[in-house]
């Protein structure tokens, strides 16, 4: 990472990049920490995926704590990342905390919140959803700072999550909205987000804000249009809190960033993984031969599972067992879209490539394919690579892997992977080449607790994974854990 020559230091692990530093300067600056000309109660980092929006957020909560400024901090996020501020803390913050992140039943959750304690900075991660269920406990929890994670999942101001987070951040001193971009579908999404940050801005109320900045066009008055003589304060409004990153302005990032979305699996899913996995050990036990062919075999149905579908023992029939890594993905696949960007997802099984399919066709959004059967591979390349409208490449390991060229993304989300290291290079390399101008990331979905960690460990290290499986076996070892 590029060194900063800044005096103010991010209570960190690692050193910044110069734009988080600079980002971190802002916003400590808008809460009167440092030299600014503008003052705000609220800050909106505007940062694209990969360019460090978290780690930002847990250097400024840091300082905060540190100069006895705030003692609570309430993160609220979507369901399937809550679990990545446990990972990004334990990484990056270098500073005494208390983390914990609110699951189960609303009664579990609303003990768990009663007792917390410790001297380090008290952190509550929770999802939009439960918040807005458990605000008169969080409101008697008295958060000193709140950040709303993908604060674009509050740009429709009269919701119960909206609401509540508008009544929640108007008694904390702080706040911090992350997003790779506020305005979504049309500028009025931005008047609930920054009610949030800081209603000075915008105004307490939506209608007179719209009146104010657009006119009601089209049949029935429906339609926003933002006045012409409006844009220039609208525009000056909302940048005035707002530090704005994309990975093409970025130049200190490096070329390729990885990052593992950690995904846990409902009950009922890791109970039936459990199953597979205690019957894979049995027949090995049974005198079955300890062959990179057999073990591979076992492995197969773990792998399987971990994506959400097991087929029956003729292999034919396949059933649906979980949604988690449909869930997590979903939630990428709305923060590439609100971001305006283009995203390739790798996945290795038919039932998970048309699974995906189904979601992205509910979602009206259109995307290329290539998988085994597909012919026309030129064109679902040349639609993804020059339409604007076609946003989402999916491709399948075994056929997407080669010959072609996907650069018009510079992100990749591997759903799941094969085995060989060779195939996994080399999709890798579909977005990172001749023609890309962006740096790339690559998002791993890796269900916790599961053999996908162990595929991931040895695609890293570069090992023959079939062979490290037996290697394993020989040495008492269980080759699947």
């Amino acid at each position: 990472m590029t060194k900063s020559n800044s005096p103010y230091k991010m209570p960190i692990k690692v050193t910044p990049y110069d734009h988080q530093q600079k980002a971190y300067e802002f916003t400590l600056g808008l809460f009167g920490l440092f030299p600014s000309a503008v003052r705000s109660p609220g800050a909106a980092l505007l940062m694209e995926m990969g360019t460090g929006k978290t780690l930002t957020t847990i250097g400024v909560a840091g300082t905060l704590f540190q100069r006895g400024l705030i003692k609570r901090l309430l993160i609220v996020a979507p369901l399937s990342i809550t679990g990545v501020w446990r990972e990004e803390f334990e990484k990056f913050a270098d500073f005494p905390y208390i983390l914990t992140v609110l699951t189960g039943s609303g009664e579990k959750k609303k003990a768990a919140l009663k007792s917390i304690y410790g001297s380090g900075l008290q952190v509550v991660v929770i999802n939009y959803e439960s918040c807005w269920r458990l605000e008169k406990e969080l409101l008697h929890w008295q958060p000193d700072m709140i950040a709303g994670d993908e604060g674009h999942k509050i740009k429709t101001h009269n919701t119960s999550a909206s609401k509540a987070l508008h009544r929640l951040g108007a008694k904390a001193k702080y706040r911090i909205l992350l997003t790779g971009t506020p305005v979504t579908n049309k500028a009025m999404d931005i008047f609930s987000q920054y009610k949030f940050l800081n209603p000075a801005i915008y105004g307490q109320s939506f209608y007179t804000f719209r009146s104010k900045y657009f006119n009601m066009v089209g049949y029935g008055q429906h339609t926003p249009v933002m006045k012409g003589d409006m844009e220039e304060e609208f525009t000056r409004r909302m940048h005035s809190v707002a530090f704005r990153a994309t990975k093409a302005e970025c130049l200190d990032l490096p070329e390729t960033t990885d990052i593992i979305r950690t995904v846990e699996l409902e009950p009922s899913a890791m109970k039936l993984y459990k199953s597979l996995l205690d019957e894979s050990i049995a027949q090995l036990n049974n005198g079955e031969e300890v062959t990179t062919t057999n073990v591979l075999t076992r492995l197969l149905r773990l792998s399987q599972l971990t994506g959400g579908f097991i087929s029956g023992d003729d292999g034919k029939k396949v059933q649906q067992v979980s949604k988690a890594k449909l869930e997590v993905l979903e939630d990428i696949v709305d923060s590439m879209q609100q971001e305006g960007r283009k995203l390739v997802i790798i996945a290795r099984f038919v039932p998970e490539i048309q699974a995906i399919c189904k979601l992205l066709d509910k979602k009206g959004i259109q995307h290329s394919l290539i998988m085994g059967g597909v012919k026309d591979r030129d064109l679902q390349v040349s639609r993804f690579q020059n339409d604007p409208e076609v946003t989402v490449f999916l491709g399948q390991v075994a056929t997407a892997g080669m010959g072609i060229t996907l650069t018009a993304a510079s992100t990749m989300v591997f759903y799941s992977v094969d085995y060989s290291m060779s195939n996994y290079e080399q999709t890798r390399a579909r977005i990172h080449r001749a023609g890309q101008k962006h740096p790339c990331t690559y998002i791993h979905l890796v269900a916790d607790k599961t053999v996908d960690s162990k595929v991931m460990t040895a695609l890293k290290n570069k090992a023959d994974f079939a062979k490290s499986l037996v290697d394993d076996w020989r040495n008492g070892k269980n080759p699947f854990e």
